[in-house]
């Protein structure tokens, strides 16, 4: 992964740790002694958290358990962990969303003990770097692929979900400005504004150029999730007040700009490079 992510990483040093190595886990931050910790690794698909149920619960509950006992004894250290709005919604049975569970509880208690521990609720974030195998990075790789001639049609499993989707930059900025704040105090970060999967379908194939494209689309019923929420709602009330943030970049233009990053890439031939994060 590091090694495709290569475009994007000038100037930045990779050091490779599995999360559940809790022993390397804490080797590498004590040596590194951070300021900041922002954690982010996480098995982040909900569907195959039911296929890999231990592994779901190790790496995104017990393992940051474990990095938080390791940043404790960092007095200068703050952590921010990432959490995620599908642990109250429809799907909060599946491991993935139990195991963002108990690493919330995990910076509750460290807080409590003293550590600048923060749990920033993120909910779904895009950019032309999100992975194939999420669904709006594969509805924009589909459009570009059918507009070029590479692709006949696109299988979704439903059309049903509501989500409030935003940009990958406006979550980080807020973030940061989470571990920067006097005082550590969790917040959801989103747009407050709701969207439907079939508006990210319209949007997509609108920026491909193709037309009459809801002919090309099928159905598979397999392909949707054992739990999944209708719709979930975020309030970014809080965080507006409390940090002035606001998201800058809007729904329509992520997912535009991450459809002429899958063109770019289907008639370069290039998966990664710079110029895709400014299309």
């Amino acid at each position: 992964m590091a090694a495709a992510m290569a475009p994007y990483l000038d100037g930045v040093e990779v050091v490779g740790v599995d999360m559940r190595d809790h022993a390397g886990l804490a080797a590498l931050i004590e040596d590194v002694r951070p300021d900041e910790i922002y954690n982010l690794a996480a098995m982040s698909s909900v569907g195959l958290s039911w296929v890999n149920e231990q592994e779901a619960l190790d790496t995104n509950g017990h393992a940051v358990a474990a990095l938080i006992d390791v940043a404790k004894r960092l007095p200068q250290t703050r952590v921010l962990q990432a959490a995620s709005a599908e642990e109250t919604a429809d799907a909060s049975s599946s491991p993935y969303a139990r195991g963002k569970a108990y690493a919330r509880d995990a910076v509750a208690s460290a807080r409590e003990d003293g550590l600048f521990a923060t749990s920033a609720v993120l909910h779904i974030h895009e950019s032309p770097l999100r992975r194939p195998t999420f669904v709006v990075r594969k509805i924009t790789r589909s459009a570009a692929a059918i507009r070029l001639g590479q692709l006949d049609r696109l299988t979704l499993g439903g059309l049903d979900i509501v989500r409030d989707w935003g940009a990958a930059v406006d979550h980080v900025a807020a973030m940061r400005g989470m571990l920067a704040a006097d005082q550590p105090q969790d917040f959801e970060i989103a747009t407050g504004v709701l969207h439907s999967l079939r508006e990210v379908v319209d949007l997509a194939f609108d920026e491909a150029g193709v037309s009459d494209h809801w002919s090309l689309i099928d159905y598979d019923p397999g392909l949707k999730r054992p739990a999944d929420a209708a719709e979930i709602r975020a309030d970014i009330a809080p965080i507006r007040s409390a940090l002035g943030w606001a998201p800058l970049h809007q729904f329509e233009d992520v997912v535009r700009s991450m459809v002429r990053a899958d063109i770019a890439r289907l008639t370069t031939g290039v998966e990664e490079h710079l110029d895709y994060l400014t299309l």
